[in-house]
């Protein structure tokens, strides 16, 4: 195998020519902007999902007040859990009580219902303030939870439940 010698004065040479390339400037990647989407009346919406339940939600600016369904929000999901799980996306923006909330829920539980409507509320606030956008999504309030319910199989009491055993 053949030894190369590189002296110190190759290794300047080559430095210096490295050097002298000019490179172009690579143009700023434009980040993309989201845009405020609302419809004639200065209403923001979104549709929130979770399990079975589907949520239309429609945000303006207001003092705060829920409506599902018809009735009071307070009403409607009477346990504070679910109150709570409302209000969270309110609560890591810092926009409480700024928005009216309006909003129809169809199908699944009360639990899974409380969840589409924070669904929709985190996408609606992000369609009204789209600087909202990383705040939400850090606090994990535009994913939309794809956890369901086990299907029951064929020869089995539940999903997962076999039928008793009988040696006999």
């Amino acid at each position: 195998m053949a030894t190369i010698k590189v002296g110190l004065e190759d290794l300047k040479a080559a430095v210096s020519d490295v050097a002298s390339i000019k490179v172009a400037p690579v143009d700023a990647v434009q980040a993309i902007v989201y845009e405020k989407k609302v419809d004639a009346q200065g209403r923001a919406y979104a549709t929130g999902k979770r399990k079975n339940a589907v949520a239309r939600v429609w945000i303006k600016p207001g003092h705060g007040k829920l409506l599902v369904n018809g009735r009071p929000g307070e009403q409607y999901f009477a346990r504070p859990v679910l109150q709570m799980l409302i209000g969270q996306p309110f609560h890591a923006s810092n926009r409480h009580a700024q928005y009216d909330v309006w909003c129809t829920v169809d199908g699944g539980g009360l639990s899974g219902q409380a969840g589409a409507v924070r669904h929709g509320i985190s996408k609606a606030l992000v369609n009204f303030e789209p600087e909202l956008r990383s705040i939400l999504k850090q606090g994990g309030f535009l994913t939309r939870d794809s956890r369901v319910v086990e299907r029951k199989k064929y020869g089995q009491a539940k999903a997962r439940r076999r039928f008793q055993f009988s040696k006999r």
